[in-house]
């Protein structure tokens, strides 16, 4: 079959098509009269910030939502669905950014799993062959007879699409699926969706990474705030400048500049670190590493490897069960929180709506919190509130926030204004410290460029700064150093990191291994 740019539009068949999609939450137009075009055998983008609506629009067509208006045709026939099985019977499958897997049953069980057919008698030796020859079709090898907790995050993600092939979805929708992958995870990802359209199946792909976006799509279709404002742009002869300006409705930098500095004295310490999560297992198992003032010491790794809870404990929000964390010379480990807030740690958590800040509260009070028991916002025990009122209106300005007053409740904010609200608050105080995890995520291009212009401008004041980011593109840019957290150890560091070496050691290969190897290569 002819690849999509090998031949003239009107030559390609429409498979679904998408006019004047109308979606309404309480007091949100989650999609305004959206227009999407899906071709066969194609795979088409579908690019906007957190909250544009491109899940929503998609939500739509796979049954999980009613649209109040608008016309849905799949193969030149209007359609209505009620719910995803009627989407799945018109052959478009949705795959969730969260997988919805039964971990205690094999593949096979997962895939059959709500079926009406086989209805009584189960021979699964029989559906192990059939689901084994779909993914070797499809270049998704996996075994049928494996527990679904036994599999890789990558490997569960297959199942998902083989799921969903054997129902017959001609139309797969994909939802930030390299979100929970490594680089070497993404590209098989990638080969694999070549493969189905390949043999005639079409993809849509909802992301906001520009860069996969360029490499994977043929088309793109962009929406800013719940609006089309490009359809079907060709992916061929667009720049990443271009599509961002459609995203956000500016230009954009890509590639901060990030000035030579000496890095200064060691600021901290982590010192054979062992702590738990949540739920009692291991998270964290001896780790050791330095930050020195005026650098950016990046972590990397999948979600779940432990750099939640490592965050938690230098910040204080965890205790460690044996080695010891040194800030500036003190060990804060296991010490109330404001010990460690005292001696100049600032911290900026993943969760920023329930963690990082008090949603109901006003911006004021807000970016008071850390420092309203010193002058001049208190004075003994009572709160000067026109100082306060002066500091908020003071960060306000210095760090571009956009709120309609200082008295408005963050809850209002986008994404990108409550994370400034946060890192205001946070550096204001000039930390010898500042630990930010995923301080990007979810945010607009707009939004990323702002936070990382904030984070560098930290690093030459003479910040040692933690970085801790599922985002490799951003930890190669920013970091003066990059280590990589498995399984909670710490698989190497190095000083000038490629993305190669980096997704290696995030797939749990130790860098002494990946040396040797190259070495022996070499030889």
């Amino acid at each position: 079959m002819d690849h999509p740019e090998t031949q003239t539009p009107a030559a390609i068949p429409l498979v679904v098509t998408m006019k004047g999609i109308v979606k309404r939450f309480p007091g949100v137009l989650a999609n305004d009269h959206a227009d999407f075009e899906l071709r066969q055998g194609e795979i088409h983008a579908l690019l906007g910030e957190n909250g544009a609506g491109k899940s929503t629009l998609m939500n739509v067509l796979a049954g999980l939502y009613s649209a109040e208006a608008g016309i849905i045709t799949v193969n030149h026939k209007e359609v209505e669905f009620r719910s995803p099985k009627d989407a799945i019977k018109a052959g478009i499958g949705m795959i969730h950014q969260h997988f919805m897997l039964v971990p205690s049953q094999t593949v096979t069980e997962n895939i059959l799993l709500g079926m009406d057919e086989p209805r009584f008698r189960m021979n699964l030796n029989q559906y192990d062959q059939k689901i084994a020859e779909l993914g070797k079709r499809f270049g998704m090898e996996v075994d049928p007879k494996a527990k679904i907790w036994q599999l890789s995050v990558g490997e569960q993600q297959r199942v998902e699409i083989l799921k969903m092939l054997y129902r017959g979805a001609n139309v797969l929708i994909m939802d930030e699926p390299t979100a929970v992958l490594a680089p070497q995870e993404a590209e098989v990802l990638f080969k694999t969706l070549r493969a189905m359209v390949a043999d005639g199946k079409s993809v849509i792909f909802i992301s906001h990474k520009l860069q996969e976006v360029m490499a994977i799509a043929d088309r793109v279709t962009v929406l800013r705030k719940g609006k089309v404002t490009a359809t079907g742009v060709p992916t061929l002869g667009s720049t990443r400048q271009e599509l961002a300006r459609l995203m956000v409705g500016r230009d954009v930098v890509f590639q901060m500049e990030k000035k030579k500095q000496e890095p200064g004295k060691v600021i901290l310490q982590v010192q054979d670190v062992y702590t738990e999560n949540d739920k009692g297992l291991p998270a964290v198992r001896g780790m050791s590493f330095e930050i020195h003032q005026g650098e950016i010491y990046g972590l990397a790794g999948v979600a779940g490897n432990g750099q939640r809870e490592l965050s938690q404990i230098i910040s204080g929000l965890r205790k460690c069960t044996k080695g010891k964390i040194l800030l500036d010379g003190k060990e804060i480990s296991n010490q109330p929180t404001q010990y460690a807030i005292e001696r100049g740690l600032a911290y900026v958590p993943e969760d920023r709506t329930h963690v990082g800040s008090a949603p109901n509260l006003s911006m004021t009070d807000n970016v008071i919190m850390k420092n309203y028991r010193h002058a001049p916002i208190s004075h003994g025990w009572m709160l000067d509130l026109s100082q306060a009122q002066h500091f908020a209106t003071d960060l306000k300005e210095a760090y571009s926030i956009v709120v309609p007053t200082i008295n408005t409740p963050v809850r209002l904010l986008s994404g990108g204004n409550l994370q400034r609200v946060i890192l205001a608050r946070e550096i204001s105080g000039r930390p010898a410290l500042l630990v930010a995890v995923q301080p990007t995520r979810g945010l607009d291009v707009g939004a990323i460029e702002g936070i990382h212009k904030l984070l560098l401008a930290q690093r030459e004041a003479g910040a040692a700064i933690l970085l801790v980011s599922e985002e490799l593109e951003e930890l190669l840019s920013l970091s003066d150093r990059v280590a990589v957290i498995y399984e909670g150890r710490l698989m190497g560091e190095v000083r000038e990191p490629d993305m190669e070496t980096v997704g290696l050691m995030m797939t749990g290969t130790p860098l002494e291994q990946i040396s040797a190897q190259i070495a022996t290569g070499a030889k």
